[in-house]
């Protein structure tokens, strides 16, 4: 470890004092956040006068956004979680709506001037490089285009190849840790969605490329591979759902077009096995959001399938995956880059899978329309496939009638009826 090194070394305390006022700071994202610092900085948070506190998602407890912050740090979000959802409800926090991958162009452009950037990053290979291990995203963008990088290097990180890499001498200060990282809960997966994941995979073909997320449906498709032939991955993120297709020789990346044979992706979270999986494994890559998610490097993957989740879809196709009216439950994300880099790709397809029904079966999430305020996250232009546990519904070239039918069929039976009354408004000729 040379001098210039051990002279970057501070304690997390020290490094934010270097924040200064009226500043844009990025916090790095999901399990890559830097739990030390951002508790440093809600602990001297009377120090600072107009910071902006800008993140996505955000595993650990996002101290500054608790209500005495209010007049001295200010959350920013572009996603909205558990942790910063009362904050942005509130009105202590705002939200930006941005597609995922665009959002290392607005740090660029100086949309978003980053004038601080508090990222994690593994300790140092022999070269002097950091890895920045779960989360390249917009976090390794932030800190290329930030005035000052702080960096808390934490001995647990795992080290992630691919285009995730910073070298020592680009940090500026240096926070040494060594703290086991945030997991998600493995999911429970019900008859739902057994039922679900069943309907999912019927539309994969061998040879195909997946995108998918986070929670039991994902994993519930997942469980449905097994017999499936040379499956590729190229998504937003994976979990701990993959590794046992890629043990079983099911996953092989054989047939991608780029990245073969590579388990692509632009962030990670899961469980301590999943970590222990991707460190130092030449098969995975984690690159920036702005390329991994863009639309023109999705459509480069033929039989690409793009599946994501949502809160509620009206007849017309129209769906909200992110808001309950005008409360900002969670945000756009990559759901609407993958679903056009599908739309654009060879043989690709979109699938919005969900249950039929949210609060103990007392909603259905097919309705006649949206809530008042609900924000559209992906149109009825772009909409493909629509799957619950009762069917799938394809409603890309359908009329509004011919959705309308589909969406209806696959809806819970408890529904049906108050949906072909709307139907039998909406279209009497029928």
């Amino acid at each position: 470890m040379n001098t210039s090194y051990q002279q970057k070394i501070v304690s997390a305390l020290e490094a934010v004092k270097h924040i200064p006022n009226d500043s844009f700071v990025v916090m790095s994202h999901a399990a890559g956040v830097a739990q030390i610092c951002s508790q440093a900085l809600a602990d001297n948070y009377k120090q600072y006068s107009n910071v902006k506190v800008y993140h996505m998602l955000c595993l650990g407890t996002a101290p500054y956004c608790a209500p005495e912050m209010e007049k001295h740090i200010k959350h920013v979000a572009s996603f909205v979680g558990g942790n910063t959802r009362q904050a942005v409800a509130e009105g202590r926090a705002d939200f930006i709506p941005a597609f995922f991958y665009q959002i290392p162009t607005l740090f660029r452009n100086n949309l978003l001037p980053v004038d601080v950037a508090i990222v994690q990053v593994s300790e140092p290979n022999s070269e002097g490089y950091c890895s920045f291990g779960l989360s390249c995203d917009y976090t390794k963008p932030a800190a290329e285009c930030a005035k000052i990088v702080i960096a808390e290097m934490n001995k647990q990180m795992p080290f992630v190849g691919g285009d995730n890499l910073i070298h020592v001498d680009k940090l500026d200060y240096i926070v040494e840790a060594d703290y086991a990282l945030p997991e998600i809960p493995l999911p429970k997966i019900g008859d739902v969605e057994k039922a679900i994941g069943k309907n999912v995979a019927s539309l994969i073909k061998d040879g195909a490329t997946l995108q998918l997320g986070i929670g039991a449906i994902p994993d519930a498709v997942l469980g449905f591979l097994g017999e499936k032939k040379d499956l590729g991955i190229h998504t937003e993120m994976f979990s701990d759902g993959v590794i046992e297709l890629v043990k079983s020789g099911v996953v092989t990346g054989k047939a991608k077009e780029i990245h073969k044979g590579k388990l692509t992706a632009t962030f990670l979270m899961g469980s301590k096995a999943l970590y222990d999986f991707v460190d130092n494994n030449p098969d995975v890559e984690l690159a920036p959001v702005d390329w991994v998610n863009d639309p023109l490097t999705v459509m480069q993957l033929d039989n690409i399938v793009s599946i994501n989740s949502c809160i509620e879809v009206d007849l017309m196709g129209q769906v909200s995956s992110e808001s309950m009216g005008l409360k900002q439950f969670s945000g756009t994300g990559g759901q609407v880059d993958y679903v056009r880099g599908a739309a654009m790709a060879k043989n690709g397809i979109s699938i919005m899978a969900m249950p039929s029904t949210a609060k103990k079966g007392t909603i259905s999430r097919i309705v006649p329309f949206l809530q008042p305020g609900s924000a559209v996250t992906t149109s009825r232009c772009d909409v493909d496939y629509v799957i619950t546990e009762y069917g799938i519904a394809h409603l890309r070239a359908k009329t509004l009638r011919e959705r309308a039918k589909a969406l209806i069929a696959i809806a819970h039976p408890d529904f049906r009826n108050d949906l072909l009354n709307e139907f039998a408004k909406r279209f009497p000729n029928e």
